[in-house]
């Protein structure tokens, strides 16, 4: 990516700095009780280190997170959804990226609910 498609508050980032901004996800796989389907649509926005985002379709009216992302890329994050059955959710997960051929990236995350059953699982999420 050229110094002029990546945003000015990012310039000057290491070499293989991530930027997640802009960037959008649906899932490709899914373990354990993910709310979360093929219909489903991630947007991250991201300033520095903090990665902000919003979620919904399928089983999921509206989603938020937020999160810290490292040198490597890896996101360490927090979230909560509201549900079509007007059920509220949180909980965490840990997104570790794959750099595609393409230029686009995949993330194999960790999550656990925080709220709930407390159980956890794993999902794929790939850039559309």
């Amino acid at each position: 990516m050229s110094d002029a498609k990546i945003p000015r508050e990012e310039r000057g980032k290491p070499k293989g700095w991530v930027h997640y901004g802009g960037r959008l996800f649906r899932p490709a796989s899914t373990t354990g009780a993910s709310d979360t389907g093929s219909d489903t649509i991630f947007k991250y926005e991201q300033r520095r280190d903090l990665l902000t985002g919003t979620y919904s379709g399928g089983n999921i009216s509206f989603g938020h997170l937020i999160g810290l992302v490292d040198e490597a890329g890896r996101i360490d994050m927090r979230y909560h959804h509201l549900t079509i059955d007007g059920e509220l959710k949180t909980g965490i997960c840990r997104s570790v990226p794959e750099f595609l051929d393409s230029g686009k990236i995949r993330l194999h995350e960790h999550w656990e609910w925080t709220s709930g059953d407390k159980s956890k699982g794993t999902t794929v999420l790939e850039e559309l």
